[in-house]
């Protein structure tokens, strides 16, 4: 009797440390961090000692966000001659709320958390990005490779995670597929998580420590393409339909001639040589203007996220 009692709580105490471990691994501290072009030149050109602060959603993780933006930013910065600061946050209500509030000037943003805040109509679409020759993406739903999961419906009593309360490919797509099987997250899944980073879910999976989960179609690609590694253990299950990619987007408030120049600069950076090097590392071929009616399908998803 003894014996199973302490084997009862050993087991609870690995349980235990394995979740403290997943969460400090998937809520990692995020801080604001310095993106400026730090050259006389810039500072010779910046006379008003002004600084721009941009924002991106937590589509990826911290460090992978450094290396995925870093050389975008610096080359937006040397280019309009202000110095630019990152302000990262860990949801995309963060973020969203930094925008409704003139905290950022400018912010990289996931379709779902778009979708979300043009309900304000506090913010504006300032360009989107052409990936494949298209300006849209999917969710892909994975499991491991290993695994006996082969279909959607094989979920069922699984582990999941999820990436965002208001991510497009992250939840909502999910939250359509069960609510069309007559079910929810609390009744289909063993357990679920949010992980806030795509890379983050798919690091989960490729791992087998969690059965399955929904991406965004423009992370896996790109990871791929660039650390295979992380990937390699996972097959895609499930593709959805295509919908409007994630936008950058600015205040409302934004004076006119800021918002112009930054637009400018995102449509011409395809035509520069250093910029075309940029976007080639980020499987980006140019920004174009976007449309606030390309996000009427991710709209149409909300409504079986509430």
């Amino acid at each position: 009797m003894h014996r199973y009692f302490f084997l009862i709580i050993y087991i609870s105490i690995l349980i235990f440390g394995f979740s403290c471990n997943l969460y400090h691994k998937i809520n990692k501290q995020y801080t604001d961090v310095d993106f400026s072009v730090k050259n006389d030149l810039l500072n010779e050109g910046n006379k008003n000692n002004q600084i721009l602060y941009v924002a991106i959603g937590s589509i990826i993780s911290p460090g992978e966000t450094m290396k995925f933006y870093k050389e975008l930013i610096n080359y937006i910065s040397g280019k309009i001659n202000i110095p630019i600061e990152l302000k990262q946050r860990k949801t995309y209500e963060e973020v969203n709320l930094m925008l409704e509030t003139g905290q950022v000037d400018f912010a990289f943003i996931c379709s779902g958390a778009y979708a979300k805040e043009s309900e304000n109509s506090l913010v504006d679409i300032l360009v989107v990005p052409v990936s494949n020759g298209k300006t849209l993406y999917q969710a892909y739903i994975i499991a491991n490779k290993n695994s006996d999961i082969n279909k959607f419906e094989d979920l069922k009593g699984k582990s999941f995670a999820f990436t965002d309360p208001i991510s497009n490919t992250g939840r909502f797509y999910v939250m359509k597929r069960l609510a069309n099987l007559g079910s929810d997250m609390n009744i289909f899944f063993r357990k679920w998580i949010f992980t806030y980073a795509h890379d983050y879910s798919l690091q989960l999976v490729n791992k087998n420590t969690i059965d399955g989960a929904s991406v965004n179609s423009l992370v896996f690609d790109y990871l791929v393409k660039t650390e295979p590694e992380k990937v390699e253990n996972i097959k895609i299950i499930e593709k959805s339909e295509f919908y409007g990619i994630p936008p950058v987007v600015v205040p409302r408030t934004l004076n006119t001639e800021m918002k112009n120049k930054l637009k400018n600069i995102f449509l011409n950076i395809a035509n520069d040589e250093e910029g075309k090097k940029i976007l080639e590392k980020l499987f980006i071929e140019k920004y174009v203007e976007g449309k606030d009616s390309d996000y009427n399908s991710v709209r149409d998803l909300q409504k079986f996220a509430k």
